[in-house]
């Protein structure tokens, strides 16, 4: 048994974000440097190419928009960086303009994904259950 997530962001990040917030989102890209990572710290959205367990390739792009950022992630990382990803997700939601679901978060083995929903600026796990039965 593994204990690996599949992991989708997708939002939309706001041109007021704090300086810091947005530098800690790049490192975790991948695509800035900056001071060195504290013991056991590694970039969480950095990986690229295909992926070892959920299928598809590993991805994380961040463009500049009119009105700030444009966050595309799809990643796999294992279960004790899960509480290090819900920081940076809440720190992202809180500056993001947009609304509703904004990601997922599933256990490999599972079939249901965990919607990560940013309500007001705050970031929502919200559990999907399996529909029982059939359409009839």
């Amino acid at each position: 048994m593994s204990d690996v997530y599949a992991v989708d962001l997708a939002l939309d990040i706001r041109a007021s974000v704090p300086g810091s917030v947005l530098a800690d989102l790049r490192w975790h890209l991948g695509i800035e440097g900056g001071e060195a990572a504290p013991a056991g710290m590694y970039p969480l959205l950095a990986e690229r190419g295909p992926a070892a367990r959920i299928g598809g390739i590993q991805v994380g792009e961040l463009a500049r928009t009119d009105d700030g950022w444009s966050l595309t992630v799809r990643q796999e990382m294992h279960a004790e960086v899960v509480p290090e990803l819900d920081s940076l997700a809440e720190r992202l939601v809180g500056n993001s303009g947009t609304e509703g679901v904004v990601g997922q978060i599933r256990f490999y083995e599972e079939d249901v994904p965990e919607l990560l929903v940013n309500r007001a600026g705050e970031l929502v796990k919200m559990s999907l259950v399996p529909a029982e039965g059939g359409s009839g």
